[in-house]
């Protein structure tokens, strides 16, 4: 990686790690909702490194529908598991990997950001956002069921903020399930991402 991408992606992590989004801040838009202060972990995984992924096809906002095993032997894939739209956290977690579209780009590596939400919710919320440059999918019916495979379905219905980093072959390098409350460190996304770009 060219050594300017590298210092500003660099600087990008500071500025996004050094005010973590926390679910209750004080100051929120009117249209977020606030759900208090959540069981960190309510889940149990069902995949680790070295598992196959399990496969999937989900409905995106775009319109199309996403299949799992389309980017087998083309492209790593990050699974970006968020609660719910309309949420404090979920609202600034994932329009902060708009700051780092081109290290995925660089890495041949595409993210699935991934809630339990129906389409026309995701289709407002993300609009709401900006607009994100990776495709949004609804895990809503049979609801849950993506989630549930992996093991990131918590007992409210809602998902895990979860990530999961699956390789060309598709096998998962790494899952990671993160406090609900908290915005996940987006350094740690950006090291794995790193690692499935290398030969």
């Amino acid at each position: 990686m060219p050594i300017r991408r590298t210092m500003t992606a660099c600087l990008l992590l500071l500025i996004l790690t050094a005010t973590p989004l926390r679910a209750d801040e004080n100051q929120l838009p009117a249209n977020i909702f606030d759900p208090g202060h959540l069981t960190p972990i309510d889940s149990r995984l069902k995949v680790q490194a070295g598992d196959p992924a399990p496969d999937f096809t989900l409905p995106a906002v775009s319109g199309r529908s996403v299949r799992l095993s389309q980017f087998r032997g083309q492209k790593n894939v990050v699974l970006s598991f968020v609660p719910a739209a309309w949420t404090p956290v979920c609202s600034g977690q994932w329009p902060g990997y708009n700051l780092v579209k081109d290290l995925f780009k660089a890495n041949d590596t595409v993210m699935l950001g991934i809630t339990v939400d129906n389409i026309p919710t995701l289709h407002a919320w993300t609009r709401e956002m900006g607009g994100l440059w990776f495709d949004v999918l609804s895990d809503f019916w049979p609801h849950g069921a993506v989630a549930d495979a992996y093991g990131v379905l918590r007992s409210d219905g809602t998902a895990e903020r979860a990530l999961i980093f699956i390789d060309k072959q598709g096998i998962i390098s790494s899952a990671m399930v993160f406090d609900i409350n908290e915005r996940p460190d987006l350094k740690v996304c950006v090291d794995e991402v790193e690692k499935l770009g290398q030969p």
